[in-house]
């Protein structure tokens, strides 16, 4: 009702308009205080904003047959709680991502409108179609990735307006066409793949640092030049100019001269030597140099910030002890404040590993940034040199989940509630959504962050080793906490999704309880102890003292419920992390715990739905 009385507004205001161009002078005003009372009052009637408009658009153009944007409801008036959308601190739409979704139709040109976006993620689906000539608008935008889909036609000349893009991918589509010569000119594109696509030459000169791929485009890399069509190491230095090699054969000539006129000279020069070889062993800080330092080593990565290890140093007043945050088997967290104001987490990696493993870990660290998710830590930057690895991260301002349960007041049960909620999404989007999955292997909740609004932040996750959907476990040195670790991790050190199932199910007893498992002795383990309440029914043992009466029973008794089946000894007991977030929506538990348990205590049922438990099993 309210668009087409919006309609009929607009369509008043702008005969207004009209009427105020043709009237006489003393009618032109009074026309013109009713236009614009008229055309202030329609946003009334507005409630919209125009991210929403844009994005039920998007929805429109694509279709959805798994249901993953079902949440995406044209009269929101936010956004930021939908599936697939990631909003900054300011409530703007910064992130679209939706890889591996099974999304086919095609891609809006209404997507330009939201234009504070910054990444745009729709790999791994089949959408069709031409790329819309109206992402160029997205002056934001830093990482485009629309890999391994059906789009058509040829690559918008546009996209050579996106002036902070860093990681653009194309490949695997069927794109034909002239190779446009201004995706060469994007001064920040670092990563550039439109490999096995159609596209036709020629190619301009791509600058010597840029990593790209064009194989399978026959009309490019046929043939001889195959050769030049990727490129991923960085190029070499430019030849010295005539005039530098004039001034270094007169410097050498002057130290011939200088060295026959004396051997006092000759031994000064030794000694002048000697102290510049101990000055530069000074500048280079923990094997930084003061070239890498004004080079490489400060500037961008993809979509990461590339920091200077001084930068790093200077914002973490040198790693100082008094402003270590946390300390965890993979290093140490430092707060950090950058040169520009802004507060971070910079942690300190312990596992250095060789020249050899830089490749890797930057190629790792690519990825990991490109999981996108409002319930993960999103990595800021990163600092590589000779014996250090430094991650940066932004600051989350209430601390740990593990602190919290420690600290004073005590977390109240809607807010424990909505952490469970939040980690669960997070560990969802890591196992089922992101490609290739990530498996965390240290789930508990002192990598569970809180940020400004109290939500639930996984962290930590990109740590691990990522797995490719054709892989069921990993096997590595065994990473973990006490009390948090899966047996059959334990016991052969093979870690899948289910062992990060094990390690949330203990987080929803410590969430539950206010205890850790470290608590508990070797026997009997939390496990055993809350399991025995549970079957005796005794709430008021596993409930957390510090709640009193401020939490509702059934919920209670559902969240360990849900702990239960997450810390089964079997790991193809344990449900998977989508059947967890149905279950802490009250759907599906009983039923899951039927099939689990042959004579299972009956479960409370919940009074009545309140506003809380809307929070939980509303949109997200």
């Amino acid at each position: 009702m309210h668009v087409s009385l919006s309609s009929r507004i607009n369509g008043v205001s702008t005969s207004l308009l009209r009427s105020l161009l043709m009237a006489p002078r003393v009618a032109r005003f009074f026309t013109l205080l009713v236009f614009f009372l008229v055309s202030g009052n329609s946003s009334a009637f507005e409630p919209l904003n125009h991210e929403v408009v844009a994005l039920i658009e998007i929805k429109g153009a694509l279709r959805d047959p798994d249901g993953v944007l079902k949440n995406w409801d044209k009269d929101s008036a936010d956004p930021c709680s939908w599936a697939m959308v990631t909003c900054s601190s300011e409530n703007r739409v910064i992130v679209l991502g939706a890889p591996s979704q099974n999304l086919s139709g095609s891609l809006a040109g209404a997507i330009a409108n939201l234009t504070y976006l910054q990444q745009v993620l729709l790999q791994k689906n089949n959408i069709s179609g031409a790329i819309p000539m109206e992402l160029g608008m997205l002056r934001k935008l830093n990482t485009l990735d629309l890999s391994s889909n059906a789009f058509s036609g040829a690559v918008p000349e546009s996209l050579g307006h996106l002036t902070s893009l860093h990681y653009l991918r194309l490949n695997n589509n069927s794109l034909s066409g002239p190779f446009p010569p201004s995706l060469a000119r994007i001064p920040q594109l670092s990563f550039l793949d439109v490999s096995f696509n159609n596209l036709s030459g020629p190619v301009p000169p791509l600058p010597a640092t840029r990593t790209f791929n064009m194989q399978g485009n026959p009309l490019i890399c046929g043939g001889d030049a195959e050769g030049e069509c990727s490129k991923t190491e960085v190029g070499s230095p430019p030849s010295p100019s005539p005039l530098l090699q004039r001034k270094t054969k007169t410097r050498k000539v002057a130290v011939a001269v200088a060295t026959t006129l004396s051997s006092a000279l000759a031994l000064a020069l030794f000694f002048c030597l000697l102290l510049w070889r101990r000055n530069q062993r000074r500048q280079c800080i923990l094997g930084v140099s003061e070239k890498e330092e004004g080079g490489a080593m400060a500037g961008e990565m993809g979509n990461l910030r590339q920091f200077s290890l001084r930068e790093l140093q200077a914002a973490t007043e040198n790693f100082s002890a008094r402003n270590v945050l946390g300390k965890g088997g993979f290093g140490n967290v430092y707060k950090g404040r950058l040169g520009d104001g802004t507060a971070v987490a910079v942690k300190r990696l312990k596992d250095v590993g060789g020249p050899a493993g830089e490749a890797q870990f930057r190629t790792e660290l690519e990825m990991i940034s490109l999981a996108v998710h409002r319930n993960l830590l999103r990595l800021v930057g990163f600092c590589v040199s000779p014996g250090e690895r430094l991650l940066v991260y932004p600051f989350m301002p209430n601390g740990s989940v593990a602190a919290r349960l420690r600290g004073k007041p005590a977390l109240d049960w809607t807010r424990r509630k909505k952490i469970a909620a939040g980690a669960a999404r997070g560990l969802l989007y890591l196992h089922e959504q992101c490609d290739p999955k990530i498996i965390h292997r240290d789930v508990k909740a002192a990598n569970i962050l809180l940020n400004e609004a109290w939500e639930a932040v996984v962290g930590d996750f990109g740590l691990a080793k990522l797995l490719d959907h054709d892989d069921s476990h990993v096997t590595t040195a065994v990473r973990g906490t006490v009390g948090h670790i899966a047996p059959e991790y334990l016991s052969t050190g093979q870690s899948s999704d289910k062992t990060d199932v094990f390690g949330f199910g203990v987080l929803l007893l410590e969430l539950v309880s206010g205890r850790t498992a470290l608590d508990f002795p070797a026997s009997p383990t939390m496990l055993d102890w809350a399991r025995k309440a549970y079957q005796e029914r005794k709430m008021e043992l596993l409930v957390d003292k510090n709640l009193k009466s401020g939490y509702d029973r059934a919920e209670a008794a559902e969240m360990v419920a849900v702990a239960l089946l997450c810390t089964s000894y079997a790991p193809a007991s344990r449900p998977k992390m989508s059947e967890v977030v149905r279950m802490l929506d009250g759907d599906g538990l009983a039923d899951k715990w039927a099939a689990a348990n042959a004579a299972p205590p009956p479960l409370p049922r919940r009074r009545s739905i309140d506003a809380t438990e809307m929070e939980l099993s509303g949109p997200r």
